[in-house]
């Protein structure tokens, strides 16, 4: 199954936005396999965004990001990255449609609730930058979110590493 990574942002977590986020992807049949809560600093946010270094917006887009702790979160789900990224809405807040995170939650570029990874490449570089293969989890939810069909096709998938469990416990 595929992974992405979304990030709760210090306006969502200022506002008491996160479980009203957190439930709207659940609520889309996504499932969480990793969330934690961070402090970002300066040399976190240097390496995570070092491609907007040297652009206008970058040392205010680093004090944004660290002055509250935000939350990582792990979402897998068939074709995730496009789904999130259409769940979450254009950048501008006030340009994202109605019925979108970004569209009903905020009016502004930076201060636009999530981050969301943009490629299924990116997701993968994100995923790692914040999480530990430790910290990832594989479960059943006992769920019926997809039809056989598309469970064939997953398996049919070449797979990317091994899944990742929690390690047995030793008596």
């Amino acid at each position: 199954m595929d992974r992405t990574l979304v990030i709760l942002k210090p306006d969502c977590i200022c506002r008491g936005l996160a479980g009203e986020i957190i439930s709207i992807f659940e609520k889309k049949g996504l499932k969480i396999v990793g969330m934690k809560m961070i402090k970002l600093n300066g040399t976190i946010l240097d390496e995570f965004y070092a491609h907007h270094k040297g652009k206008k917006f970058f040392e205010d887009l680093k004090a944004f990001m660290s002055s509250t702790p935000v939350i990582a979160i792990v979402l897998e789900g068939k074709n995730v990255v496009n789904v999130v990224r259409k769940m979450c809405g254009v950048t501008i807040g006030r340009e994202a449609e109605p019925g979108t995170i970004r569209g009903d939650y905020s009016m502004s570029l930076r201060n636009n609730i999530v981050h969301a990874s943009d490629s299924e490449k990116n997701a993968e570089r994100e995923i790692a930058f914040f999480f530990k293969d430790s910290e990832i989890y594989e479960y059943d939810t006992g769920l019926p979110i997809y039809c056989e069909e598309e469970l064939e096709e997953e398996e049919k998938k070449e797979i990317k590493g091994k899944p990742r469990k929690l390690p047995e416990k030793e008596d």
